[in-house]
């Protein structure tokens, strides 16, 4: 990948910081089609056994609010690294309209306890009581959720991003977008990723689990 390639993605990255967080996806994005690093073939350093569960997308009243729609997605996670890890996990979501949310925000504590309760399942826990000390072993084994919102149904692809279960990352130069200055760091992380195609409206698959396409490892 030649240095003027890498200053233009440079300028079209600095240009679209200024909109916000959705739109600084898209220059990550454009890295990693540039050829940003790929994860180890074999783990370089601790890394959790993530196991995701399906997505799905249902309806939850609000108080005060009425009817609304949310993402949310159960998971298990294993420490089978060799020592006890303090757990502390991100999950972000990306839809093909920009939006970039982060797991539990904007959610109501009784919409995570609502559809918790739709997934009959005990063990699980909210984003909040996940975080804390990972023991070794699958006896320790712990079971979380994840909620966002679905501010917008007619989305064609929804891509949930992983982060904090493994400690691999890389360091990738972008140069200055002027060519003059200095390159800039930015450090990427290895993230699991899942991408869901979701042509037509979303409302209609009621609890139904969203298809999933792509679940693999990338430098993000």
């Amino acid at each position: 990948m030649s240095r003027s390639y890498l200053r233009a993605i440079s300028r079209r990255c600095l240009a679209v910081l200024r909109f916000g967080a959705a739109p600084l996806l898209l220059c990550v994005l454009t890295l990693q089609s540039a050829g940003a690093p790929e994860p180890s073939p074999t783990p370089t350093r601790w890394e959790l056994d993530l196991r995701p569960g399906p997505l799905r997308v249902g309806m939850v009243d609000v108080k005060d609010v009425g009817p609304r729609a949310f993402f949310y997605m159960p998971y298990m996670v294993v420490n089978n690294s060799g020592e006890d890890l303090y757990f502390a996990p991100s999950f972000e979501l990306a839809t093909d309209d920009g939006a970039l949310i982060r797991s539990g925000r904007g959610v109501p504590l009784e919409v995570t306890e609502a559809l918790m309760a739709r997934l009959e399942n005990s063990f699980l826990e909210d984003q909040i009581s996940m975080i804390g000390v990972l023991r070794q072993g699958i006896e320790n084994a712990r079971e979380g959720v994840v909620v966002w919102p679905a501010n917008n149904l007619k989305v064609s692809e929804v891509v949930v991003y992983a982060m904090g279960f493994s400690g691999e990352t890389r360091r990738v130069a972008l140069p200055d977008a002027s060519g003059e200055g200095e390159p800039r760091e930015v450090v990427l992380r290895k993230t699991l990723m899942l991408v869901h195609p979701t042509p037509g409206e979303l409302t209609l698959k009621g609890n139904r689990p969203l298809e999933r396409t792509v679940q693999r490892w990338i430098m993000r």
